[in-house]
């Protein structure tokens, strides 16, 4: 076990040495005990109160099934009124939670797992990041500026924030965090224009959160400002790299795998997932659809991590948590 162990870190370490794209799932936020899709499910039909709508109440019924939320709102069109309460009750779910990590974290120095893996890649001479990110959560931004490490999410910094180009900002090091499903941060008033607010507890009058709910409203908003500039450097960091390291992302989403998916296979990118369960998504993509140089950790029995690599024939079972990012950073 020893000599797999030696191999697989070294495999990691010669991933990690190309500097990869980061890219997060709901799993790197769940970590900190941000909602779940369930959970949020749960939320919505407890908080939105709407009589006589047949569209809400079949919605309704296929959460009380079981289906998930994306799946359900896929299947039933629901108006604008509702989506727009679903978008403020996500809001205020998630918000809430963000908050407490974001003042939970202030205590304690090595809070995030996020600002090792970001300091260590700086510790070359890299100059400028890209964490890719589904999550509305604010994180990444926190785990950047926990290490003193600029980040631009496509607005400026300050207290009202506005849109700005990255080739604007001018630092000595940078973190690009492209939200493609937008940000807790980001509103939009009654003009259209977009700003960027920072730890507010509650939405303003007169502005409107700008996140994008799952389902079919996801693939109507994401074709607008700021989604399609965000969605098309996201694109780029991920066309431009050859290594990518995937923490909590389960293939699930349009947005960000197609370009990640065929680079790692026309272009044998190389590629690592860390994650607590792997997904039948993420299984299939590095098994059967030809990724030729990954890693993936997954957790196993509680207190091991079955690891696949594509220099072991079979899966290998390693004592220990290496399968979340605190594990993975012990091998690096």
């Amino acid at each position: 076990m020893e000599d797999e162990l030696n191999k697989i870190t070294l495999q990691a370490q010669k991933y990690i040495e190309d500097i990869p794209v980061i890219v997060l799932g709901s799993g790197a936020s769940v970590a900190y005990a941000l909602p779940t899709m369930s959970s949020l499910s749960e939320y919505l039909k407890k908080n939105i109160k709407i009589k006589s709508n047949e569209g809400w109440n079949k919605f309704v019924s296929l959460l009380n099934k079981g289906t998930d939320l994306e799946t359900a709102l896929q299947n039933e069109a629901l108006d604008e009124k509702i989506i727009k309460k679903i978008i403020i009750k996500t809001w205020e779910l998630i918000n809430k939670k963000d908050i407490e990590v974001f003042f939970e974290s202030l205590s304690i120095a090595d809070y995030f797992s996020l600002s090792k893996l970001i300091n260590k890649l700086f510790s070359s001479t890299c100059k400028e990041l890209n964490v890719i990110t589904t999550n509305y959560d604010r994180l990444a931004e926190y785990a950047c500026e926990k290490n003193n490490s600029y980040h631009y999410t496509g607005f400026t910094s300050g207290f009202c924030r506005t849109k700005i180009s990255k080739d604007l900002i001018k630092v000595g090091r940078k973190v690009n965090i492209w939200k493609v499903h937008g940000s807790l941060g980001w509103f939009r008033d009654s003009k259209g224009t977009l700003i960027g607010l920072p730890n507010i507890k509650t939405i303003p009058k007169g502005l409107f959160p700008e996140i994008v709910t799952p389902g079919i409203e996801k693939y109507k908003k994401t074709h607008l400002e700021p989604y399609r500039t965000i969605i098309q450097e996201a694109d780029k960091a991920l066309e431009d790299n050859n290594s990518y390291i995937c923490i909590g992302y389960g293939f699930n989403d349009e947005h960000i795998q197609e370009k990640l998916v065929n680079k790692c296979i026309q272009n044998n990118s190389k590629l690592i997932i860390i994650t607590r369960t792997l997904t039948k998504a993420t299984k299939k993509f590095i098994g059967k659809k030809g990724c030729k140089d990954y890693l993936a950790f997954e957790c196993h029995d509680g207190t091991k991590t079955k690891v696949y690599s594509s220099n072991f024939d079979k899966p290998i079972i390693l004592n220990g948590n290496y399968w979340s990012l605190d594990g993975f950073l012990k091998l690096i």
